[in-house]
């Protein structure tokens, strides 16, 4: 019991440290013109993706992947980040499932791919996975006039491919 207790103490402070550290401090002094690593201006959001336009991305999706014999996992959520359609290929794996649903639900909740905080990560900057932001290419946008109906996520290969099917399936809306 008493090592238990110790146990989570200690992660308790190795989180609350890490926390911290992710944090920058400006140093004193005049402010810059713009931030240097200033997200990109978001497309507001729009109406629910509807059944008939998230088929049209998930068969752009899986014809991509079938093209490049990659095996994957396809979700296309609403803006809210509700789920409208899944589908695994056959031979892709399990855990793709989840991985697949929560890019799609990033994209969706933070208004940009997946690639953005996959981009930022690299850079440094963790401050994107600490809000559960998935970092990982292979979220994309689903944008019907100028607004965001919904996003896709594609799991079941590298980050690049998956990201490569996710754009393919954006492009068929357009």
């Amino acid at each position: 019991m008493l090592r238990s207790a110790f146990a989570l103490l200690t992660l308790a402070g190795v989180l609350a440290a890490g926390s911290a550290l992710a944090q920058t401090v400006s140093a004193p002094g005049p402010a810059p013109s713009a931030a240097p690593h200033a997200p990109p201006p978001a497309p507001p959001y729009g109406r629910p993706v509807t059944l008939a336009e998230a088929k049209v991305a998930a068969t752009a999706a899986e014809a991509e992947a079938r093209k490049q014999g990659w095996s994957m996992v396809i979700v296309v959520v609403e803006p809210s980040g509700a789920l409208v359609l899944s589908q695994k290929m056959d031979g892709a794996q399990y855990g793709s499932n989840d991985v697949a649903r929560r890019k799609a639900e990033t994209a969706a909740n933070f208004r940009r791919p997946t690639s953005y905080f996959q981009e930022a990560v690299k850079g440094g900057t963790l401050n994107s996975i600490f809000t559960g932001a998935l970092a990982i290419d292979g979220g994309e946008l689903l944008i019907v006039d100028g607004r965001i109906v919904g996003a896709i996520g594609v799991s079941g290969g590298s980050g690049a491919q998956d990201g490569q099917v996710a754009r393919v399936a954006t492009a068929a809306l357009k």
